[in-house]
Parts: structure tokens; sequence; C-alpha cells
């Protein structure tokens, strides 16, 4: 084994879980998982911690808030104290917005169903990418986000390793290649090496961890 597959593999093997897993949602291609998806991308796309981004989407589910029509109807201030209870304080008026027009035009377009907005697009990446854009709050970082995590269960993504992933790899002296990459991990989930690889490029201490374990 070379020292590019031991990195990968200490990467993952201490740091290989996805943030939805880490958020609570078991992921699944059916509507409630899938939109719970999309608002934690929506959460993690700003510029905020990734774990109150991820505690955030905690209290929203605990809060009744994990349907897009339980959303939508929700009223303003319901869902501010519910973004305050998980922390996201510094945007929680402007998301809060953003998350109820964001979860009307779910309903309204897609019948509140993401596997909707998926056959839209055909299998194509980068209509899903253009698509997922159309939601208020959620840029392309929401987008590229939501697409590393739903690989798991949209295999027409993967292997989806967007510029941060590759961030990541390039911090740990990885060749800043998806195909390369995917090769070097062997039979881990795109989906898992994507999110490992992400938390070394926002966290030094993870790649510092991971090369340390590499020897």
């Amino acid at each position: 084994m070379d020292r590019d597959e031991r990195v990968v593999r200490e990467l993952v093997r201490a740091h290989g879980r996805t943030y939805a897993e880490e958020a609570g949602i078991r992921l699944k291609d059916t509507p409630q998982p899938l939109y719970r998806l999309l608002v934690l991308a929506h959460l993690l796309s700003a510029r905020i911690r990734g774990s109150i981004a991820v505690a955030t989407a905690r209290a929203l589910q605990e809060a009744g808030l994990g349907d897009p029509r339980r959303m939508a109807e929700a009223d303003w201030q319901e869902r501010v104290d519910a973004l305050g209870r998980g922390g996201y304080r510094r945007y929680d008026e402007r998301t809060a917005t953003q998350l109820g027009e964001a979860a009307e035009l779910l309903t309204e377009r897609w019948g509140g169903d993401l596997r909707r907005l998926r056959r839209e697009a055909d299998g194509e990446v980068p209509e899903l990418r253009r698509l997922l854009q159309e939601f208020p709050g959620v840029g392309p970082a929401g987008a590229d986000i939501f697409l590393r995590e739903a690989q798991h269960v949209w295999p027409e993504a993967a292997p989806y390793l967007d510029r941060k992933a590759l961030q990541g790899a390039e911090r740990l002296g990885l060749p800043a290649e998806p195909d390369r990459l995917v090769g070097l991990a062997g039979s881990t989930e795109p989906a898992v090496l994507a999110a490992a690889l992400v938390r070394a490029a926002v966290d030094k201490e993870v790649a510092e961890d991971s090369l340390a374990r590499a020897g």
C-alpha cells in the first residue's frame, strides 16, 4: 500500500462520516430524508461552523419542521426560534424567510418531492445542480453540498467530489483528481470519501491527524 492509499485509508477510518449521518438523517431516496438533506445543505453553505449547521438541522427536525409542508406552514417566528435553538443566530432572520420560500417552491413545483426534481433533470448532473440553485438560499456551494451527500442514493451523481473536497485532497498532498481519489479509496463510498475530504479542508487538525496516522 503506497503513501496516498494509507492517507486515504486513515482519513476515512477516523473521519469518514457524512454530514447527513451527523445530523441524524437516515438518507434514503424518499421525500422526507431528501428534504432534510436540502435544508442541511442550505445551512452548511453559510459562513458558519459546520457543527452549528448540523445542530440547527437537528433543532429544525425536533421542532417538527422536517418536511416542506410543515416548514411552509410554520410562521416566520417559529422558524427563527428553531434556528436560534440550534445556534444559527447570525443568519436566522434571512434564513427563516428563505426556508419558508424554498419549502413553498418545493411543494408547489415538485409536490414536496425532490425525486421529481431529479426526474426533471433526467440524470444530468449539471441540470440537477442548476435546479437545486432555484431554491432561495441554495447557491453553488449549497448545491455541491447536497449532491456530495445525495450521491449515496442518486448514483448518477457519483463520484461527486467538488472544489471543497478537492481542497482537502490538496491539503493532504493527494492528487486533486476525482477518479484517482476514488481509486485510492477502494470500496469506500464516494459520499463518505467526499465528506472526509471536506472535513480535512475545513479543519487543519483533521488533515494533520490523518497524515500522522498514515506515518
